[in-house]
């Protein structure tokens, strides 16, 4: 029961979408969409980058504050949702760490007023877990149900179908796998499976954190499955989709 209702979080990465395309960084959009939330989201085609921190300020010169540092700077979609800002005309930048050292700051925007976000249910596309569940429970200001699956998501006859995808294993949108394993000491195994269980291979003794796979090791579109060994114990049984545009 608790695995079904876990799978209502996050395959609206993929399914929903909302008016208006995302920047390219340095750009980004900010968009108010209402009862005082505001989107700040945006596309990552850098090569190589450390870090993306969200700032806020009363005025587009001075006084810009950290808000959030993101949990995974080289997804190639992300998005935060502010909901603690003074008031619904702040001025919004990005802090963006490069290679060998090198940053730079995007230009300072406010809020464009995004009506049509305003009469629906806006999800920004996020690719990590954690980052897509913090604003769900954003969204539906803490309130969670008895597994703490926001009740945005369970509420109602209309549940939308979603899937949460793995903290460790989850697919980009261009075919490739990325795996983000704990920064610990234990020894990390990987296998992977067909849909129907059949073994496809497995990575042993794992030595970087986090890496990306090849999509040609996949052959085809579709789900897949992994399991996830730490010291020779489970850590994880789940799954994962390739999307056929890759």
């Amino acid at each position: 029961m608790k695995k079904q209702i876990l799978s209502l979080l996050i395959f609206l990465i993929t399914i929903c979408t909302y008016a208006g395309a995302q920047d390219t960084l340095p750009e980004f959009s900010v968009r108010n969409v209402g009862h005082n939330r505001t989107i700040i989201d945006w596309i990552n085609t850098f090569s190589v980058i450390k870090q993306i921190s969200i700032q806020r300020s009363f005025d587009s010169l001075t006084g810009f504050k950290t808000i959030l540092t993101v949990t995974d700077p080289t997804a190639p979609q992300n998005g935060y949702m502010d909901t603690k800002a003074t008031n619904d005309h702040m001025f919004y930048r990005l802090y963006i760490l490069l290679d060998k050292g090198n940053f730079l700051f995007s230009d300072a925007k406010k809020p464009f007023i995004d009506t049509n976000s305003q009469k629906q249910l806006v999800i920004p596309r996020f690719t990590n877990a954690a980052d897509s569940i913090s604003w769900l429970k954003q969204m539906n200001k803490g309130k969670t149900d008895s597994l703490g699956v926001p009740d945005i998501l369970t509420k109602g006859n209309n549940k939308p179908d979603v899937f949460m995808p793995s903290r460790y294993v989850s697919a980009f949108r261009n075919g490739y796998v990325h795996v983000s394993l704990p920064d610990d000491e234990k020894k990390y195994n990987l296998k992977f499976f067909e849909e129907d269980g059949t073994f496809l291979f497995e990575l042993k003794d794992i030595k970087e954190k986090k890496f990306s796979i090849d999509k040609s090791n996949f052959y085809h579109a579709g789900w897949f499955n992994f399991e996830l060994y730490g010291d020779g114990k489970l850590i994880e049984k789940y799954k994962f989709y390739l999307m056929k545009e890759f």
